[in-house]
């Protein structure tokens, strides 16, 4: 994968960032090409080589088809949420260190859904916040628009798939009471 100067790219658990320059530095004796990346939302810096870009999670942001799909499953449906908490931590830190948006937006959809059954702890707080924060913050880059008219509609959507997630846990449980009474 060859990115250039300019190019907007996500870095996992970061978002999106600025391909400022394309550098080469000497490391331990020898000449290698670095990344360096402006991380949009703070300003901060990221050095990336480019040979590991793609093996870290580096990626160009999402395009137009992209943006419709992700839309799209955002008001989906989703895999129940597990019950233990220490599988659930690993599950959903993993999903958002893929860099994978789709990722992102399931431990979106899977911890909002979580926050209307019971007070998350500290960390999946935090997890639900990091993965709304990746997903607005990328929709907004690829489609340049309005922060909040986008966090708005992304709230929607998961509104709509939480809606969806109640009632088939409503069906399934309807149906173990009928299978259960004969």
């Amino acid at each position: 994968m060859e990115l250039s100067v300019g190019q907007k790219v996500s870095y996992p658990n970061q978002g999106v960032c600025m391909v400022e320059e394309i550098e080469k530095k000497q490391i331990a004796g020898s000449q290698m090409k670095f990344y360096s990346l402006r991380v949009l939302s703070d300003n901060s810096t990221i050095f990336v080589p480019t040979a590991n870009a793609e093996a870290v999670g580096v990626r160009p942001i999402i395009g137009t088809k992209q943006c419709k799909n992700l839309l799209e499953y955002l008001a989906e449906d989703f895999d129940n949420v597990s019950s233990d908490w220490k599988v659930r931590s690993r599950e959903f830190n993993d999903k958002l260190q893929s860099g994978d948006i789709f990722e992102a937006a399931d431990v979106l959809k899977k911890l909002t859904f979580l926050s209307t059954e019971k007070k998350l702890s500290f960390r999946e707080q935090s997890l639900l916040e990091k993965a709304k924060f990746l997903i607005v913050s990328e929709l907004r880059s690829a489609e340049d628009g309005n922060e909040k008219k986008i966090t708005k509609k992304v709230e929607k959507l998961i509104d709509t798939a939480c809606g969806c997630h109640s009632s088939m846990l409503e069906e399934e449980e309807d149906g173990d009471a009928a299978k259960a009474g004969h």
